[in-house]
């Protein structure tokens, strides 16, 4: 028992104990999501560390990166342009990741408006930047053409439009919360994009869905917003490292159902995590969870006793299917191992025999009876199974016709 325990650790190592997600700035979605993920992992004995980050671009370097301690990443769709990701997994789309522009001054339904004016994209290193400036390019707006972009999202990109220095800024799911788009709607003159283009960045940008805020969803009593505002969004997923344990993307696809199961101001209830592919192939491991779920060890005993159990089901079953035909040659093996113990003194009767055959010395007919005696001495101690018996008694009749011969008994008797 021993030895198998040893085996299984060695060879079919068990999920370890700590994991490190990269997840966002601080005043962003993602980070709460994570946070909300380690609480859930510590039920079963699992430490997850969470990395603050710049947003899914820092997030996506830190995975690719292989001096960089981290395990998984929640990443943006539309942010890994130019990066070889085919070494990364994905484990599900969690959650959407709005783009949202709030702006000043008069009605703006195309991004193409905005040229010429002071605009926010995003600091460098997070998803808000890489979309803001790949949405604004396909509408003719460059850097250094005319308009202003500057590196500010989040609270500060709010601060700067409620105070007038800036004429739009963009915000996404890592930083377009609730409470800070109603902050800035009560402020008059601040009003949200609704994207007139959505249906035609869905198709020329194949990573974006389209969503819409239906009027009073954020603030019923204020009407806010007070149209359906038209919003483009890419998915965000929870990419992995290749190596990441089939139980521990099992604990984190159960942690995301829990944490982005139930329905929201922008999903129905049960719409994440969804197994779709987009930019990450979607791991083998994630896709049978999505298929039939935790398997029944999982489901029935404490992680790590499941753990163990099915560490240890991975090397035995492989060995029943050599083991299995083996046993079914045992039965044989024993046949011949048990007929073996009569069949080797045969050999030498056979000499003896022989050598009685012709004229025989005295002393040597003697010599011969002692070492037939000793012959049969050594057959009566064999210890036979009585289901042999029969070979044992015939073996003992040929001991008695050589020595009729040596003695010449064998003329009186044949």
């Amino acid at each position: 028992m021993l030895t198998i325990v040893l085996v299984v650790w060695l060879f079919e190592p068990a999920p370890p104990k700590t994991i490190v997600i990269s997840a966002g700035p601080p005043d962003g979605s993602f980070l709460p999501a994570a946070e909300e993920y380690k609480k859930i992992l510590a039920r079963n004995g699992i430490t997850l560390k969470v990395l603050p980050s710049d947003g899914s671009l820092q997030n996506l370097h830190r995975l690719l990166d292989p001096h960089q301690h981290v395990d998984l990443a929640l990443v943006q769709g539309g942010v890994a342009q130019g990066l070889d990701t085919s070494s990364l997994m994905s484990l599900g789309s969690v959650f959407y990741a709005p783009i949202v522009v709030l702006y000043r001054g008069p009605e703006v339904t195309r991004l193409a408006q905005l040229r010429d004016k002071r605009i926010a994209i995003g600091r460098e290193g997070g998803g808000t930047r890489v979309i803001a400036l790949n949405l604004l390019k396909a509408n003719g707006i460059e850097p250094g053409d005319g308009t202003t972009l500057l590196p500010f999202d989040g609270q500060e990109a709010a601060r700067q439009v409620a105070i007038g220095k800036l004429d739009a800024a963009f915000f996404n799911g890592d930083s377009a919360t609730r409470g800070l788009m109603l902050r800035l709607l009560q402020i008059p003159g601040v009003k949200a994009m609704s994207f007139e283009q959505a249906a035609a960045y869905t198709r020329l940008f194949p990573y974006l869905n389209q969503i819409d805020l239906p009027p009073g969803v954020l603030d019923l009593g204020r009407n806010q917003p007070p149209a359906t505002v038209h919003l483009i969004s890419p998915m965000v997923e929870l990419v992995a490292r290749p190596n990441l344990h089939p139980a521990i993307s099992d604990l984190l696809i159960e942690a995301a159902q829990e944490v982005h199961g139930p329905g929201s101001l922008l999903q129905h209830s049960g719409e994440f995590p969804s197994p779709i592919e987009h930019e990450y192939r979607i791991s083998e491991d994630a896709a049978r969870y999505y298929h039939s779920g935790k398997n029944l060890l999982y489901r029935n005993l404490p992680f790590w006793a499941a753990s163990l159990l099915d560490r240890t089901l991975v090397l035995l079953i492989p060995l029943a299917v050599l083991v299995f035909p083996t046993l079914r040659l045992l039965p044989a093996i024993y046949r011949w191992r048990v007929r073996s113990r009569i069949y080797r003194w045969y050999g030498l009767l056979i000499a003896i025999e022989r050598e009685a055959l012709g004229s025989v010395a005295p002393e040597k007919r003697e010599e011969l009876i002692k070492e037939l005696d000793h012959i049969e001495e050594n057959i009566n101690r064999i210890k036979m199974p009585l289901a042999y018996a029969d070979g044992f008694y015939v073996l003992r009749e040929h001991v008695g016709f050589v020595r009729a011969r040596l003695t010449g008994e064998h003329s009186q008797h044949f």
